[in-house]
């Protein structure tokens, strides 16, 4: 066996792929684990990422593992405070020794008569290529590209004098302080931005072409502060989690069965922050609560903002760019030394390697996705995606506990290979992600995974029916099937196990 052979492979460092291999190294310990990583950090987005205020969009409680709750009296976390948190979760779990930074997997490839996959990697360091095998392969890879972000071209951009910068390359060392800042979006990362860089800013534009909903909520929990002093911090740790995976269900549940008079609420909040002189159309979408996701914005910092004449929001198409600034269509002329152009992701599938089985290319966007995780006829292999409605670590830690107990169950049956099969025309033209309507899901949701008709094709976004369907019902279904394990090449092929089938 060589030092590049093993059991279970995860592409990606970030919180998908440390979260899997921490839950293999929990419940599996004697399989041989590696993490490919192409950067030369852990963390994905959270390394990737460093724009000013940079933060999550769900609560902590739920962002992070439930294995290993972050002990905070805020609400929502940072970026460096989720960046520490997951080299703290890799030094627990000793995985720091099986990540292998630097590394871009071009190409991964199936051989049924081997039982294994064969990843070709490109050591971005040398230029040296590197050949990697395991019996299963995860992808952590998220959905977007880590090369670039989605940016549009403007008309006459090449005539502005000022600078250019998109948040996914973000420069550490820019000074903004003093400059017109004009951000360009009205997403998560637009509101985010705005109130980090207006305390320096002489002052900061949000330019949209419609507005997001916004929702405002308290940084501090308040509640997980006073159980603290009477209750055992684990007792607390599971209450607030329960009770944050309710409210998001909750609230998510709420927009869908009554969205108008969720939009009225939602808009009514808004106002009542931003006082009585508001313009209310910049903050009134013209599509309903959770189409896109709602922008959560802590203590109401970009209302604060907005309210001390720090920062300001437009409502307007781009009519051209100047050289210090940009003409509106409605006449106006906006002027800036810096923009930022919020303008989203660029959609990619797993991570952007190419995949073959026995040598044959598959249309994967043309093939379902079981349980949102496996891909159909595809041997051996899982993608983690997380929820779009509610915190992406509850479905990443879901998706990694089903795999805990399939690989399980296939070395108690002593099976080499799974393969999710259609038992019909289940298909649909809709992707895995199609629950949203956001820029980059219409852009990009061509390329990804179809959904189905009905389970186990179709995607839940749903925590408690992916309870019951990833961690309750039976691993074999009639829609998985199995191979048994060829001599040394089998997941159950080595000597020295004793696992127990989920």
């Amino acid at each position: 066996m060589s030092d590049h052979d093993y059991d279970v492979l995860i592409v990606g460092a970030g919180l998908s792929g440390i979260g899997a291999a921490c839950h293999l190294q929990r419940e599996q310990p004697q399989r041989r684990l590696a993490i490919l990583e192409r950067r030369q950090r852990l963390g994905g987005t959270w390394d990737l990422f460093r724009y000013p205020g940079i933060r999550s969009d769900s609560d902590i409680a739920t962002f992070t593992f439930g294995f290993k709750p972050l002990r905070s009296e805020h609400f929502l976390a940072d970026g460096p405070t989720i960046r520490g948190y997951l080299e703290d979760t890799v030094r627990e779990y000793g995985l720091g020794e099986r990540i292998h930074y630097g590394l871009n997997i071009v190409e991964a490839n199936w051989s049924s008569t081997e039982q294994r996959w064969t990843l070709t990697a490109i050591d971005e360091a040398s230029g040296a290529h590197r050949r990697y095998v395991c019996r299963f392969l995860i992808c952590g890879t998220g959905y977007y590209n880590y090369n670039h972000g989605y940016r549009p071209h403007f008309p006459g951009e090449q005539a502005f004098e000022g600078q250019w910068i998109h948040p996914q390359a973000w420069p550490q060392q820019l000074d903004y302080s003093g400059k017109r800042v004009l951000v360009i979006g009205s997403g998560a990362t637009a509101v985010t931005l705005v109130p980090a860089m207006a305390q320096s800013a002489a002052h900061v534009t949000m330019l949209q072409r419609s507005p997001s909903y916004i929702f405002s909520l308290p940084n501090t929990d308040h509640m997980a502060r006073l159980l603290g002093r009477v209750l055992p911090r684990g007792w607390v740790d599971g209450i607030v989690r329960g009770r944050n995976i309710a409210i998001q269900r909750c609230l998510y549940m709420a927009c869908r069965a009554w969205p108008k008079t969720m939009r009225r609420l939602l808009l009514a909040r808004v106002r009542r922050q931003l006082g009585p002189a508001a313009d209310m159309r910049h903050f009134t979408p013209d599509y309903l609560p959770w189409d896109e996701r709602l922008c959560f914005v802590p203590d109401g910092d970009l209302l604060r903002a907005l309210r001390a004449g720090q920062a300001s929001v437009v409502t307007d198409t781009i009519e051209t760019f100047t050289a210090d600034g940009v003409q509106l269509a409605s006449g106006t002329h906006l002027q800036a030394d810096i923009v930022v152009t919020a303008t989203g992701l660029d959609v990619q599938l797993l991570g952007g390697m190419t995949v073959k089985v026995d040598g044959v290319t598959p249309s994967l966007h043309h093939k379902m996705s079981y349980k949102g995780l496996l891909i159909e006829d595809v041997p051996n292999l899982a993608w983690i995606i997380g929820y779009t409605n509610a915190s992406w670590t509850l479905k990443a830690d879901l998706s990694a506990r089903y795999l805990c107990r399939l690989l399980a169950y296939m070395e108690h049956h002593g099976l080499g290979a799974v393969t999710p099969k259609d038992q019909g025309d289940h298909v649909t033209e809709h992707s895995i992600l199609d629950s949203l309507q956001s820029g980059y899901v219409r852009r990009g949701g061509h390329r990804l995974p179809r959904q189905g008709r009905a389970l186990p094709w179709r995607v839940l976004m749903h925590y408690g029916l992916d309870r019951r369907l990833l961690l309750k019902e039976p691993i074999e279904d009639g829609f998985l099937r199995f191979e048994e394990a060829k001599t040394g090449a089998g997941l159950a092929a080595r000597e020295g196990r004793s696992t127990v089938a989920g």
